[in-house]
């Protein structure tokens, strides 16, 4: 970075700024790099055909000479669900993380084949990572998942923290976070405090997790059918607690989702799901139990068309339907964007006869991350002269800027910046110096970043006004067409409805094949824009929309 001095520490995010997802923070001084995180986003209903969305790795690819250390802040999909596409385009020599957070790495590196492209090593808040320019230590965090960390990084022009994902909660459920050393840290002094955005518009405190146990366990108690619960495999404490309330109540659990299966698993393999043996039962024994003996553990608590849930509501999950006299349970909130699909999954639930317990009011979901106070609290602790609201939205990052400057850090002080833009530390001052490229990648299938803004428009412009396709075939020699013209509709048209048109199309395409007979040079390329223009008009004028049209011309040579 041409921008940077040789003395200066560069900050900069690949992905987490004005969005909640992909989170990527790169430390780098000198010729060390010290990345923090690698997730992915999931895609909007705008991107049609992508799975995931993950940052630019381009300037780790550039620079993977330089990279001492992968530091992984917890085990949640948008800061683990990018390694797998890291290393296979950037040689990392190890990556730290805590306890589960390994065991969830692990795992979804033995899926991609990975698991002998790095070194994973496991971390607790009592490690001390000593490079030669930068020193890396943690501290604990509470989080919707167990093993959550905030990260401190010593650098020769001030220290730098990393808040992970975070939130305060005086009565959690695992270890509580290590309060008295983000006040230490704060004691020894903070320059740069880069924090969790998430829930910077909602005021106050988040509820404490044991009060969603409780409130969970209400509902199992008085529940006379199954009991059907949905919430994020991720939220490990969470299925905890609901195998926890199953248990007292005497209830057999089945797990239905592919997600779910596997976060049960590596829970229960790395000690955090706890149940007495034959807790978990297979899909077909709930069939032969009484109904107030069962409950179902699900995916699908977004809405989402293919989850366990949404098939369960709408009658296509082999094994189960919902039947009068069940209580379903969301354990969670509507990702913002989906609340129209969640709301679509209540509404077949209901008319199914189940009874569904959903919203804020009902005491059985609260955040993994900060709210006002909490930030505010974050703040008072660890007094840092200059702040980087990250993790979040630009509106989210906005509104932690202005809570930061309530909390005394100078206005000027206060960095909102985007994916790419790079801060610059200097003898314990911050300047935005520059910018380099972090663009949204998209993955479809196998394929990293094979998938361009004009792919996705196509797809957009197929789903929404569908594909008209005219195969033309040409005599080259008697200069005419060597047999009729055949046009298909793909959701634009049913043909057989559309004899006016489809002639309509038919009589243009054989006037702009005539021109192009006349013409002295004939140029296919040409024909085929002319093709795609008239068909066009044609489609606008007699219908008012426009498909895709794909001209297909076949010189035929006929002897």
């Amino acid at each position: 970075m041409k921008f940077i001095k040789p003395n200066e520490t560069a900050v900069f995010a690949l992905g987490g700024l004005g969005e909640v997802g992909k989170n990527c923070y790169v430390i780098q001084h000198a010729d060390e790099i010290i990345v923090i995180d690698a997730g992915v986003m999931f895609p909007g209903d705008d991107l049609l055909g992508i799975d995931y969305v993950i940052p630019d790795f381009q300037y780790l690819i550039d620079n993977q000479e330089k990279i001492k250390a992968l530091i992984i802040t917890h085990g949640h999909e948008d800061h683990i669900g990018g390694i797998p596409f890291l290393l296979k385009q950037v040689n990392i020599p190890v990556i730290y993380s805590g306890h589960l957070a390994t065991g969830l790495i692990q795992n979804k590196l033995e899926e991609h084949k990975l698991l002998k492209k790095t070194k994973i090593i496991e971390i607790t808040e009592k490690d001390v990572l000593p490079f030669e320019h930068l020193k890396v230590s943690f501290y604990e965090t509470t989080h919707s998942i167990p093993d959550a960390y905030g990260v401190e990084i010593e650098t020769p022009n001030g220290r730098i923290v990393e808040t992970g994902d975070f939130k305060f909660d005086f009565t959690p459920i695992g270890r509580p976070a290590n309060i008295s050393k983000m006040a230490h840290l704060g004691a020894k002094g903070v320059t740069l405090l880069l924090s969790d955005s998430t829930n910077s518009e909602v005021p106050g405190f988040t509820i404490s997790e044991k009060a969603v146990g409780k409130g969970i366990f209400e509902y199992f108690r008085k529940a006379e059918g199954r009991v059907i619960v949905a919430t994020f495999a991720s939220n490990t404490y969470r299925v905890q607690q609901i195998v926890e309330a199953s248990v007292k109540m005497g209830r057999k659990i089945a797990v239905f989702g592919r997600s779910m299966e596997n976060a049960i698993k590596i829970g229960q393999r790395l000690g955090y799901v706890h149940a007495p043996e034959g807790t978990f039962v297979s899909e077909k024994e709930i069939n032969r139990l009484p109904k107030n003996e069962v409950t179902i553990l699900s995916t699908g608590s977004q809405g989402e068309a293919l989850a366990a849930l949404s098939r369960i509501a709408n009658g296509t999950h082999k094994q189960v339907s919902i039947i009068p006299g069940d209580t379903v349970i969301f354990s969670s909130s509507p990702i913002p964007g989906n609340g129209h699909s969640v709301n679509k999954v209540i509404n077949l639930l209901y008319r199914a006869g189940a009874t569904v317990i959903h919203g804020k009011e009902n005491n059985i979901h609260t955040s993994g991350h900060a709210t006002q106070d909490e930030q505010k609290l974050m703040l008072r602790l660890m007094k840092p002269k200059y702040f980087m609201p990250v993790h979040g939205e630009y509106r989210m990052q906005k509104l932690h800027m202005k809570t930061a400057i309530d909390c005394g850090v100078a206005k000027e002080n206060c960095f909102i910046c985007k994916n790419g833009d790079v801060i610059a530390l200097n003898k314990g001052k911050v300047r935005l110096a520059g910018t380099i490229q972090a663009n949204d990648v998209y993955v479809d299938g196998t394929s990293i970043g094979g998938i361009g803004q004009s792919v996705i428009y196509e797809r957009k412009l197929l789903s929404e006004s569908g594909l008209i396709s005219v195969v033309v075939p040409l005599d080259m020699k008697a200069k005419k067409l060597a047999s009729r013209i055949n046009i298909t509709s793909r959701g634009f048209v049913y043909v057989n409805d559309s004899e006016a048109l489809i002639k309509a199309m038919t009589h243009k395409v054989v006037q702009l094949t005539n021109q192009f007979f006349k013409a002295e040079q004939q140029d296919i390329n040409a024909l085929k824009n002319q093709i795609i223009r008239g068909l066009s008009n044609v489609a606008q004028k007699q219908l008012g929309r426009e498909p895709m049209i794909i001209p297909i011309i076949i010189p035929v040579d006929k002897k």
